[in-house]
């Protein structure tokens, strides 16, 4: 039986109709010069990271031309850099295309980020797992119909089908899954094919990754 996070109940004011890779939160955004790059703690290793997973597949872009994956690391207590919205298709990052946010509030919905891209649709979720581990200093989110199937039938900690991707209710649920963990993997119900790792550094999420990769796509 698949291990379900506590469901918390949190008014989703969204469309169900929403398409993937739209924001959902409230951004409050300020155009800035980079915000990333070698001077960043972890960003070299972070955009390594998703220069690789796009090879693989995991991060990109459908058919319909929607961007999916995204990944993020600390820069300081909440404080991350991650990747832009609309940045999936693009096989070679640098450091124009990340964004910083500098705050966030899971209960309002509301997210601030200053940088030269507006910050990923799943901003509001990478913040989530900063908030419920004090030691997680990386978060990967990723889209594979192979992992995502094979999470679920092993039973990995998984977020409630009810909860959409970046919304509240997923961002809430997310720490039921993390219980205090430094790393882990995480199978979003509520978002098709999502799956996010975390970890202490950019190396260990991404570990995380290729394992599960290795072991459901290989």
């Amino acid at each position: 039986m698949i291990e379900k996070c506590a469901k918390i109940n949190v008014m989703n004011t969204e469309k169900n109709t929403a398409e993937e890779g739209v924001l959902k939160y409230i951004q409050e955004h300020s155009h800035a010069a980079d915000v990333a790059g070698a001077n960043v703690p972890g960003w070299t290793e972070l955009n390594d990271a998703r220069n690789r997973l796009f090879a693989l597949g995991l991060v990109g872009v459908t058919p319909a031309g929607i961007g999916y994956g995204n990944l993020s690391v600390r820069t300081e207590a909440g404080q991350f850099i991650i990747s832009g919205t609309g940045t999936g298709a693009r096989p070679v990052l640098g450091a124009g295309d990340y964004c910083l946010v500098s705050s966030f509030d899971i209960e309002k919905n509301r997210v601030v980020s200053a940088g030269p891209v507006q910050a990923s649709s799943e901003a509001m979720t990478h913040g989530a797992v900063y908030r419920a581990g004090a030691n997680i200093n990386c978060v990967i989110h990723v889209h594979s119909r192979a992992i995502f199937d094979g999470m679920k039938r092993d039973s990995y900690a998984a977020t409630p089908q009810s909860a959409a991707y970046g919304t509240p209710e997923i961002a809430l649920a997310i720490a039921g899954c993390i219980r205090g963990s430094a790393s882990g993997e995480i199978v979003l119900l509520g978002h098709d094919e999502g799956v996010i790792t975390y970890g202490e550094t950019v190396e260990k999420a991404l570990g995380l990754i290729i394992e599960l990769n290795a072991k459901y796509c290989l």
